[in-house]
């Protein structure tokens, strides 16, 4: 099966039932070990034990290669005759398989569809069963990623969640309220965004050509000519690495009357 895939309202999630003797959504406590590293350092330990595949935590994060996790390391997976299942449980630090991972694509406000290896979208039938049989994007084969609480579900297009049947681990989504069976992680492997520091157009030079730059920007003289503190760039240099240089900045041209915001 697996050569066949190398050719390959945001709303309020209801809760009901108790969680405490679902087979498939059993909590587990985990100790955190105190680390001496900075927080963005930190190893994303349920990453790891995925086999990099990291949770998915809003909409915006929903594009590319995805799968879908119910339990504890079992994946959806499609089938050759457009129906879908849940897989075997892998081991700790292994992904899913191919015929677990699915592409992602943005489907309009909040929505999203799936396609899986066989080429085919993901739908909804009338009465409720996951097929995956169309060739195109239709109201039915649009789902809804609905977060809360560090839990996630999906919904569907007749408003009902997805969910695996006990009795034979079918896909179906068939319940307006997501309880145990309707949980579910959606992983992805593509590499995450980081937060980039954006340098202002003003500040991409030597510090001096900085406070020109600065000037320029914000002087207004009657004159037309530019005045620049001449104190040096000693003190701007200090207070780059203080963390305060535009505070310096704006103090050095309030000294020299060039900032139309200083007095």
């Amino acid at each position: 099966m697996a050569d066949e895939y190398a050719a390959v309202k945001r709303g309020k999630l209801i809760l009901k039932g108790d969680k405490k003797n679902c087979l498939y959504f059993r909590s587990k406590k985990r100790k955190h070990k105190k680390s001496d590293k900075p927080e963005d350092s930190k190893i994303d330990e349920d990453s790891v034990k995925h086999g990099g595949w990291w949770k998915v935590t809003k909409i915006e994060e929903l594009s590319g290669s995805i799968c879908i996790e119910f339990g504890n390391n079992a994946y959806v997976s499609a089938l050759d005759n457009g129906l879908f299942t849940v897989g075997a449980p892998h081991g700790d630090g292994e992904g899913p398989s191919p015929e677990e991972i699915f592409t992602a694509f943005p489907a309009g406000d909040n929505k999203f569809a799936l396609k899986s290896g066989y080429g085919k979208y993901l739908g909804v039938s009338n009465d409720g069963v996951v097929i995956g049989r169309s060739d195109a994007v239709g109201a039915m084969e649009q789902w809804e990623p609905v977060f809360q609480d560090d839990q996630s579900a999906i919904l569907s297009s007749l408003h009902k969640f997805m969910s695996v049947q006990p009795e034979d681990d079918s896909l179906v989504a068939q319940t307006p309220t997501a309880g145990d069976h309707e949980l579910c992680t959606i992983r992805s492997n593509k590499p995450r965004e980081t937060n980039k520091v954006v340098v202002p157009e003003e500040e991409q030079a030597d510090l001096a050509e900085v406070e020109v730059n600065y000037v320029k920007k914000f002087q207004k003289f009657q004159d037309k000519k530019l005045r620049v503190n001449e104190s040096g760039v000693s003190e701007l240099k200090r207070a780059k690495m203080d963390g305060n240089l535009h505070e310096t900045l704006l103090d050095r041209r309030s000294k020299m009357k060039a900032d139309r915001y200083c007095k």
